[in-house]
């Protein structure tokens, strides 16, 4: 059997159900999911009229962030909207990125026979960090994508919101200066998918590396290190989606709130 760094792309397919594929980073979103329900319902039992220290300390990071984000986009009440999702993005990237390196995950699977001949059987990993998966950060650049336009039209109007992109009033570089604003709206996708799918998967690769050299040295701090990157990374999605939404709810240049 041949030794050394074996680092796969794409993410494995275990099977599927109904003709849907299931893949390892699917399974590892599900655990993600349940593991969220299941601590948002232990704490929501917990919560008490006069609280404990630790309760306070929760309090005051919810208000903390609450008031963060009624700063930024100016209304209190959009805040009221906005809050539950960045939330949940930023919660649900950070756990993938907390738990990338609980044992197990990657080292449990089963080995799946090769149909050529001559070939060892392929190892396939039950459970697969979810932010290695390209199809997963770019379906949340989407769903933040579709947010931060919709988000827009309903707050200042379509044909204001358009008129972002689409701007025949401010001459020629009017024009074009729009042409390249609705460009760089689209480019958010791939920036929002490729930044958190690039910095995870990156992160994964020197981990292997580092525990192929130096087995019983590094592999430790660079972990810590990750997990900070994972952190920074989740942080910073639930950042660019809120500054979004803020210039996505202002008005076009030269029009008065």
């Amino acid at each position: 059997m041949e030794e050394g760094i074996h680092v796969v792309l794409a993410p494995e397919q275990l099977g599927t159900f109904f003709g849907v594929p299931i893949t390892n980073t699917l399974v590892m979103s599900w655990v993600v999911v349940t593991l969220l329900l299941v601590v948002a319902v232990l704490i929501g039992r917990r919560l008490k009229l006069t609280p404990s220290r630790i309760q306070t300390l929760f309090e005051w990071l919810v208000e903390f962030v609450y008031d963060y984000i009624a700063e930024t986009l100016g209304s209190r009440e959009l805040a009221r909207k906005f809050f539950p999702y960045l939330c949940t993005i930023f919660l649900f990237v950070f756990t993938a990125n907390l738990i990338e390196f609980t044992p197990g995950i990657g080292s449990i699977g089963f080995f799946h026979p090769s149909t050529g001949s001559g070939q060892v059987a392929e190892f396939l990993p039950l459970l697969r960090s979810v932010n290695t998966d390209l199809n997963v950060t770019l379906m949340l650049a989407i769903l933040s994508f579709l947010v931060i336009e919709i988000t827009g039209i309903l707050v200042i109007g379509f044909w204001k919101y358009s008129g972002k992109f689409i701007n025949f009033h401010g001459g020629a570089i009017g024009f074009v200066v729009g042409i390249v604003e609705l460009f760089s709206e689209l480019a958010r996708i791939i920036a929002f998918s490729f930044r958190l799918f690039g910095n995870v998967f990156a992160g994964e690769v020197l981990i292997l590396v580092v525990t192929f050299f130096l087995p019983y040295v590094a592999p430790v701090p660079v972990m810590m290190f990750e997990l900070f990157v994972g952190f920074v990374q989740a942080a910073i999605f639930a950042l660019l989606t809120l500054f979004f939404i803020k210039l996505a709810i202002m008005e076009p240049h030269g029009e008065a709130h």
